[in-house]
């Protein structure tokens, strides 16, 4: 399993998995896209800048390969040399899974997310979650 940063010219790639998968996700021009490949794209996630951090989008995992955590790779390798903090909406039943990987619950959003996540709430159950890397949080004389 091979997991990396897709160039944009290959964007169409990741949007073929995304129709494969039968989902309505499509990879955002301006974000950065993060794949895991064995052949084929097997999972995808976006990572649009935001704010003085990013928001991680699209994140799907091949049906036939869930369960086998190439999804929390994923957001790990995503966010390796991430400086700064990556917020998140998520279904509620998705919550043990973000706070295994760092994310704690967040209700101080950036104005742009904050608005968006109120739109999305009109019609689904959504949760704000974000991951803060140790170094901001040291900086800021707080512990990790």
């Amino acid at each position: 399993m091979h997991y990396r940063q897709l160039p944009a010219s290959l964007k169409p790639l990741a949007d073929k998995f995304y129709r494969n998968q039968r989902s309505a996700m499509r990879a955002a021009a301006g974000a950065q896209l993060w794949v895991a490949e064995d052949r084929d794209i097997l999972a995808a996630l976006c990572l649009h800048p935001v704010a003085h951090g990013h928001w991680l989008t699209s994140l799907l995992v091949d049906s036939a390969r869930q369960r086998q955590g190439i999804a929390r790779k994923l957001i790990e390798t995503a966010l390796l040399d991430c400086p700064a903090p990556v917020w998140l909406f998520c279904h509620p039943q998705l919550s043990d899974f973000y706070l295994r990987l760092g994310f704690a619950p967040c209700t101080d959003l950036p104005q742009p997310l904050a608005e968006r996540l109120r739109r999305y709430q009109r019609s689904k159950n959504l949760l704000a979650f974000v991951r803060v890397p140790s170094s901001s949080l040291t900086a800021q004389g707080l512990e990790p």
